[in-house]
C-alpha cells in the first residue's frame, strides 16, 4: 500500500493496564522504568496488533465487553500511549469516544463549544462561522448560556456530536457513546455520518449493533483477550464473532 493511500497504520500495538490502579502508571513508574514483562497486578489489554486503514475506509471494530476495542480507538486517537510498537495516524482525528471530554462543567454551552472546538484546533475564526450550525445541529438554541452540568446526558451527547462532526479532520472515530442519544437523534447523527463518508472521511467505529456496522463499515476488526482475531470483510467477521459468541 502506498503511503499516500493510508490513513492509520497500526503494528505491533501493546498496551498494559495495571488491575489495582485507575492510572496506567505513577510518576515513580515513569522515573523508574519498565520492562517489556508483565508484573503480577498488571494485564495486556492488547498485544502485538497490527493492521493498515486506508484513507477513505469504513472500519468497524466489534468484541465483546472488555477486549479492547475503547482501548484501541484511544490509542488511534493519542489519549493514550503504547507500551509497544505504535500507531501512526496520518492526518488528524475527530474523536467522539467520551461525552464528556473536553466539556467544562461551570462553563455555558456558548463557552463551551467555543473551548472545545478550539480544543481540537479550529481557529476562533473557524468557531464563529460554524457557531450557529454547532447549535442548530444540537438543537440548543434555547440553552446556550445554561452551565454544561445542568444539561441532561441527552443534551450533552449532542453537542459532543455536533462539534466534532465540524471538526474538518479527515478521520471520524466513534465509540457507542450514541447509544444513549434519543432515537431521533441518533438517526440524525447517522445521516450526518453518511454525509462525511460521502466526503471521503475514514471511519473508525466501535459498535455491538450489527445494523448500525453494516450501515457504514464494509472492512471489520474482531477483537478478543486483546488480540486481533480476525481483519476481513465485514460479513466475515461479524460470522466469526458470532460463531464464537455462540449465536
Amino acid at each position: 500500500m502506498a503511503a499516500s493511500d493510508l490513513a492509520i497504520r497500526v503494528h505491533d500495538l501493546g498496551v498494559r493496564f495495571r488491575r489495582n490502579r485507575r492510572g496506567r502508571r505513577n510518576i515513580k513508574d515513569l522515573f523508574a522504568g519498565s520492562s517489556r514483562r508483565s508484573k503480577p497486578n498488571e494485564f495486556w489489554a492488547l498485544r502485538e496488533v497490527s493492521f493498515d486503514v486506508r484513507a477513505g475506509e469504513s472500519i468497524g471494530v466489534v468484541g465483546r465487553n472488555g477486549q479492547g476495542k475503547s482501548t484501541l480507538l484511544k490509542l488511534v486517537a493519542g489519549v493514550l500511549l503504547p507500551d509497544e510498537g505504535g500507531v501512526d495516524v496520518i492526518g488528524g482525528v475527530a474523536p467522539l469516544i467520551e461525552i464528556t471530554g473536553g466539556f467544562v462543567g461551570d462553563l455555558t454551552v456558548r463557552e463551551n463549544v467555543k473551548l472545545t472546538a478550539g480544543l481540537h484546533g479550529m481557529t476562533r475564526a473557524e468557531v464563529a462561522r460554524r457557531y450557529d450550525g454547532i447549535i442548530d445541529f444540537a438543537e440548543l438554541h434555547d440553552f446556550q448560556d445554561t452551565p454544561y452540568k445542568h444539561l441532561s446526558n441527552g443534551m450533552k451527547v449532542r453537542l459532543a456530536f455536533s462539534v466534532v462532526s465540524q471538526l474538518p479532520e479527515p478521520i471520524l472515530l466513534v465509540d457507542e457513546v450514541l447509544a444513549v442519544g434519543d432515537k431521533a437523534f441518533r438517526e440524525k447523527c447517522y445521516r450526518r455520518i453518511d454525509e462525511l463518508l460521502a466526503e471521503g472521511r475514514t471511519l473508525f467505529f466501535v459498535s455491538h449493533n450489527e445494523r448500525d456496522l453494516r450501515r457504514f463499515c464494509t472492512r471489520g476488526l474482531y477483537l478478543d483477550r486483546g488480540a486481533l482475531v480476525l481483519d476481513g470483510p465485514l460479513d466475515e467477521v461479524l460470522a466469526r464473532y458470532d460463531a464464537d459468541s455462540g449465536v
